[in-house]
């Protein structure tokens, strides 16, 4: 499990205790020295157990508590301990009470399991413990495994002093210590291997179950611009080794860190050139943390055969708030009245001041945001009035508008929320804002290089734009160091952001388990749903399976070339998946039995073959 049993049934039982914090803390405190071989066990075990108070009830609660703390890599392997069960024994210094209805659930014996046990007065107190108990004592578990005399190669698998003791005193042969859940230096250097891990357990064994077919910890994440720690977090419980940093890179130093990169992720300001997919040439994925991807070569990462995916969805209703709070906002130039206050300058009055109710709000990008913005802006009174290119059923008393000129000239508010495609570079310029109404407000929370400033600031001097927010620009600083310059600064009734539309812990916690799952599905399955660049194929759940992935250029006879391969090989097929889009094919085959080497390189040597995959 992922805590330390006896700190949480302190946690359980000490709740009217004036002292509990400082009693838990000396709890941990001789738990750390225990397990860094500081402090004898047996004499930790005493001092901990007098500074508890707890009943034969308050185990139960404990246990519903641990199982749910049981570390993620040892959930995700249940079928391989039920397997092994008559090879694995549960050896440890804390209490049979509550490690046995855990671990029971694994298949493991309780034969198998050897732990302290509690001493429970007639009322169910827990008074004491078995001293006798031979993992009561000092090295009591080489004392236990000597006592079973097992045969065959004895590994151990810990991460205390006690683990590795088993080995310095030749009880097993090989100490492994495992760090998933916490890594202490002393005990990892003395180790024979570092688990960080249940899947480098499996793959480090003699003769390991083929559950895997690429070592998970092998598997390298490189994360930018400050990712949410959900998302490391899922990542790091899939046994990936992640390396997460607060800043995007410029290309030059990009370039040397994805040489070894399995996965890519990035929110909007790293630039995945086709110089940095060239360097990448262990890259199997991309993860746009946002809904952009404008700034991926995705022609190019689909000829290398790197999927992309990216948040359509996430972040879509906070970039809706902080629309409707600057319309609201500008509309009151309260904003502006704000930054006049704060100078000492008290400038109440009603002039150029008004409701939002009855105003024409015009959405140009009528997608995910600008479709949830027109219902929200509707139920606060506003008229809606969208423009889009692609063909969009109006949501509510939403009107379609023709062209753009036309939005132009309806709306007293324009709003913009259309991609990044290069064709909408410079979409608002100087001939659209002559278009616009007579104080106007207009709001850009899309992306930077749609709008002319210069000629957004032209117009809000001359008064003809009453005001304007901002949250994305052409060029925008690398990291919070950098300084920001803009033409658009300094001017009246103003509201200028960093690019925060999205930029919520509600968005970015939703964006980064979205972008996540994406990613270890398509690891771990193949399944490429929702991926901006490859054909999109949902995946059955297949058993006792070979998966082969063969990614390849759109081009005829590649089908057939692969099932030629299979029948030269005598391979059973049981699942065939073919899905493909303008540029590549993306086939999946399930085969039953087991393959020869051959295959593989046959499978790779078919013309027009991008990448293959093995899974399984």
């Amino acid at each position: 499990v992922s805590v330390e049993a006896l700190e949480q049934l302190g946690h359980l039982t000490l709740h009217n205790n004036p002292h509990k914090d400082a009693i838990i803390e000396e709890i941990l405190e001789i738990t750390k020295q225990a397990m860094e071989g500081k402090l004898p066990f047996s004499k930790a075990l005493s001092k901990r157990m007098k500074l508890l108070s707890a009943n034969k009830k308050d185990l139960d609660t404990l246990i519903t508590f641990l199982k749910e703390s049981i570390t993620p890599s040892i959930t995700k392997h249940k079928e391989f301990f039920q397997k092994n069960a008559q090879r694995i024994y549960i050896i440890s210094g804390g209490f049979i009470d509550f490690i046995y209805p855990i671990v029971k659930e694994f298949g493991i014996d309780k034969t198998h399991v050897l732990a302290n046990t509690f001493i429970f007065n007639t009322k169910g107190r827990i008074i004491g413990y078995d001293k006798k108990n031979l993992l009561a004592l000092d090295k009591g578990k080489i004392k236990t495994l000597k006592k079973l005399k097992l045969k065959g190669n004895l590994i151990m698998l810990g991460d205390g002093f006690t683990d590795y003791e088993t080995k310095l005193y030749k009880a097993v042969n090989t100490f492994w210590a495992f760090t998933e859940n916490i890594h202490r230096d002393p005990i990892a250097k003395k180790a024979d291997k570092i688990m960080t891990n249940f899947d480098e357990v499996i793959d480090s064994l003699e003769n390991p179950p083929k559950l895997l077919s690429y070592p998970k910890n092998k598997i390298k994440v490189l994360l930018l611009e400050n990712i949410h720690p959900k998302a490391v977090e899922l990542l790091q419980q899939e046994g990936y080794s992640v390396t997460s940093l607060p800043h995007s890179l410029p290309e030059e130093e990009l370039l040397e860190k994805v040489k070894d990169i399995t996965i890519l992720g990035v929110r909007s300001r790293a630039q995945v050139s086709k110089q940095v997919l060239e360097n990448a040439k262990k890259m199997l994925a991309i993860g746009t943390f946002s809904i952009g991807t404008n700034h991926i070569d995705l022609p190019f990462a689909s000829q290398k055969g790197v999927a992309v995916f990216n948040a359509p969805y996430s972040s879509a209703r906070s970039v809706v708030e902080l629309a409707l709070g600057e319309i609201l906002l500008l509309y009151r130039r309260a904003f502006e009245k704000s930054q006049l206050q704060h100078t000492g300058i008290w400038a109440k009055s009603a002039k150029d001041a008004h409701e939002i109710r009855g105003k024409k709000l015009g959405i140009i990008g009528y997608g995910n945001i600008g479709s949830q913005l027109s219902v929200l802006a509707e139920m606060m009174g506003m008229e809606v009035y969208f423009y889009d290119l692609v063909e969009k059923p109006a949501l509510g008393n939403a009107k379609k508008c023709n062209s753009l000129e036309e939005i132009l000239a309806i709306a007293d508010v324009i709003s913009i929320h259309v991609d990044g495609r290069k064709s909408n570079t410079n979409l608002i310029s100087e001939k659209e804002f002559k278009l616009m109404k007579d104080g106007s407000i207009f709001i850009n929370l899309s992306r930077g290089f749609i709008v002319d400033l210069e000629a957004l600031a032209k117009y809000i001097t001359n008064g003809k734009i009453k005001g304007a927010a901002i949250d994305v620009f052409p060029k925008e600083p690398k990291s919070n160091q950098e300084a920001f310059i803009s033409p658009i600064q300094n001017l009246p009734n103003v509201i200028l952001t960093p690019h925060i539309g999205g930029s919520t812990e509600e968005a970015q916690k939703a964006i980064g388990e979205f972008v996540a799952n994406k990613l270890i599905t398509f690891i771990n399955t193949g399944s490429t749903m929702l991926s901006v660049n490859f054909p999109n194929l949902s995946l059955p759940n297949q058993e006792n399976v070979h998966r082969f992935i063969h990614i390849h250029k759109n081009i005829p006879g590649v089908l057939a070339n692969i099932n030629k391969v299979l029948a030269e090989y005598a391979l059973n097929v049981c699942g065939q998946y073919l899905k493909t889009n303008e540029e590549i094919g993306y086939v999946i085959t399930d085969v039953e039995t087991h393959y020869q080497k051959q295959v593989v390189e046959k499978l790779k040597q078919i013309p027009g073959t991008i990448r293959l995959r093995t899974l399984y």
